[in-house]
């Protein structure tokens, strides 16, 4: 018995192998993520491989603001572990603050009040010894040279000092009002030294986003009194920088359900919230996490609250918001949080959110930041919400997961726009959900036959303008809740668990989610994603004919878009009544250009018609064929 046991297994696990290497091997791949691959650093299962490695760092980091000034000040020590094979002799900085410096690369125009000096490095030392900075000019990306090379598994002290006066037009960053900053990538950091392309160094244009390695912070921020500071991370000092009343109230929010006024208009007014010394020091700490990001202001109200993120366990987090008082849905932003946070705990993804805290800001950019999210003010509140959703979504993808955004926008934007929406089915019907979603993620791309937007999904973000918005939210989400209608929830569930869990704290690629669903799932997906992210294709089904026969009604299908779309095809019968057949994208396994579905015999048809439901059509005029 246990030697048939072992011989199954055996055979088993050679046939998971095989089908492994064939779907690693049948997407296109290029070649820097072939050599990956070949040097065992991911896995053909989708699996980090036994040699995969990455770097990391350890930042204490000191930062100064005293609004109106403008100046920004700060020092820090990096530590920097080269956990790689590689000798490095050099490394790559990213000053992404320098975007505002004239002649900066960019995607877009730039007004006077978005351009400034940039950063302006003060000091610079290795190892202890001082050191010429020798990154020049307005790149946000500059290589310094090492004067004893990084080995394998060693480490490197640097030391920064810096300044950059703060924008005046606030988009992901700057200045809210005059005295109320947001402040996001304003130290200098070690880029992103991976396995399959080195040095990550694409400059920083404004417009695709981040790559950040999982690094340790300690921040210390220094606002004068009356300045009150929100940031990544945990409050270290809280009874040190808030008088004693507020204090109370801040740690009394971290276990409450209900909403806790710590800064009322009142309180703002009578300046007695922080302790009265000229300057105080905001002490904040963050683990194992891809960044940190602050706001101050001597103005805003400060709502806090709780909400039990693991049932299992009962842990909470808590949730803030920092807001003027005069924006009117930002009151229900601390509500709009636990609801959030509670439902991506237990719902989709499903996983118990992972930090310690949310705290939404209101600001200009509807941008994402760890545990952190700066909001545009919104006079419709359900839109509100929704933004604030996709926002606290990014928590999964890509805090905890190290996404290339920069590269691989898809594969965080996609996934937060699906979380999008099935939260909003939740908190406003399907109905409702549902038609928002086609009206703001799929119809401008259905509707533009642009050569740019149906550029392969694969296509490097990078690389790409025109076509970028599509590909990374719209085609990319509409491809996981095609997988997930194919797969079913409860298999759909599992095999994103896997990915998330075999990934979490780590660097995924696409090939590492690809070859993770199909093991997983215990299927071949391979033809799935090289229809979905590989292909040219778009939504575009027609009704070519229908046949009667003894079986019943034979209706053709063409797939002119190419996309695996679900099929939804309403059946009206000549007796009045109608029913809808559902077929997932399975339907297209085999022949993804030409399908047929059959109307079992029975009732007579008068007449199908396409029921698309998000997969909107480019072509409506062939969704409707009379039945003679």
């Amino acid at each position: 018995m246990k030697k048939s046991f072992r011989t199954a297994s055996f055979a088993l696990a050679l046939a998971s192998l095989a089908h492994a290497a064939q779907a690693q091997t049948a997407l296109y791949q290029p070649r820097d993520i072939k050599r990956a691959y070949a040097k065992g650093t991911r896995a053909a299962d989708g699996r980090p491989g036994p040699k995969y490695w990455q770097n990391r760092a350890r930042y204490d980091i000191t930062v100064q603001a005293a609004p109106p000034a403008r100046d920004i000040r700060g020092r820090e020590t990096i530590t920097y572990f080269n956990n790689s094979p590689d000798t490095l002799k050099s490394l790559t900085i990213r000053l992404i603050q320098n975007i505002h410096k004239p002649g900066a690369a960019r995607e877009g125009d730039a007004s006077p009040d978005y351009i400034t000096e940039g950063v302006s490095i003060d000091s610079f030392a290795v190892g202890g010894q001082t050191r010429p900075y020798n990154g020049r000019g307005a790149a946000t990306a500059q290589v310094i040279a090492l004067a004893r090379p990084l080995l394998p598994h060693d480490s490197v002290r640097l030391a920064f000092g810096w300044h950059f006066p703060i924008s005046q037009q606030s988009g992901r960053e700057g200045m809210l009002d005059k005295t109320t900053f947001f402040l996001a990538y304003f130290y200098p950091r070690v880029a992103v030294y991976d396995d399959y392309n080195g040095w990550d160094r694409l400059p920083f244009l404004d417009s695709k986003e981040f790559y950040n390695d999982f690094n340790d912070y300690t921040l210390r921020v220094r606002v004068p009194a009356n300045y009150l500071v929100w940031a990544t991370g945990t409050l270290q000092n809280p009874k040190q920088v808030l008088q004693p009343a507020f204090a109370k109230k801040l740690e009394k929010s971290m276990t409450s359900d209900q909403i806790i006024h710590i800064a009322t208009p009142a309180d703002l007014a009578r300046k007695n919230i922080t302790a009265q010394q000229p300057f105080n020091t905001w002490v904040w700490k963050a683990n194992d996490i891809s960044d940190v990001t602050l706001a101050l202001s001597d103005h805003y109200d400060w709502d806090a609250a709780s909400v039990i993120v693991d049932p299992a366990t009962k842990r909470r987090a808590s949730v803030q918001a920092a807001f003027g008082d005069s924006t009117e849905d930002f009151h229900s932003s601390v509500k709009f949080s636990q609801n959030a946070l509670s439902w991506f705990s237990r719902n989709w993804p499903g996983v118990p959110y992972p930090f310690p805290k949310m705290t939404v800001v209101q600001g200009f950019a509807d941008m994402e930041y760890p545990m952190m999210v700066n909001d545009s003010p919104e006079k419709d509140l359900k839109f509100a919400q929704l933004v604030q959703d996709h926002e606290i979504a990014h928590t999964y993808f890509p805090f905890y997961m190290g996404i290339n955004e920069s590269r691989y926008a898809f594969m965080d934007e996609g996934w937060a726009t699906t979380f999008e929406l099935l939260i909003g089915r939740a908190e406003n019907g399907p109905a409702a959900a549902d038609e928002f979603y086609r009206k703001f993620r799929v119809t401008r791309w259905i509707n533009d036959p642009s050569t740019a937007e149906d550029l392969p999904v694969i296509t490097p973000s990078s690389e790409l303008k025109a076509g970028y918005g599509n590909n990374s939210y719209g085609k990319a989400s509409l491809s996981y809740l095609a997988l997930k209608d194919m797969l079913g929830d409860e298999l759909f569930k599992k095999c994103l668990h896997t990915y998330m869990d075999r990934w979490h704290g780590k660097h995924p690629i696409p090939w590492d989610y690809f070859n993770s669903m199909s093991s997983a799932s215990g299927q071949d997906l391979t033809w799935f994603f090289q229809n979905w992210f590989f292909s040219n294709g778009y939504i575009d089904l027609a009704l070519t004919k229908a046949d009667k026969t003894a079986q019943g009604t034979v209706v053709t299908i063409q797939n002119v878009g190419g996309f695996a779309v679900p099929v939804d095809l309403k059946v009206s019968y000549a007796d009045g009544s109608t029913e809808t057949l559902h077929r997932s994208p399975d339907f297209w396994r085999a022949n993804q250009q030409l399908a047929s579905l059959t109307i079992p015999a029975g009732k007579a048809v008068q007449s199908v018609t396409f029921d698309h439901g998000l997969y909107l059509d480019a072509n409506p005029g062939n969704d409707r064929l009379a039945v003679q």
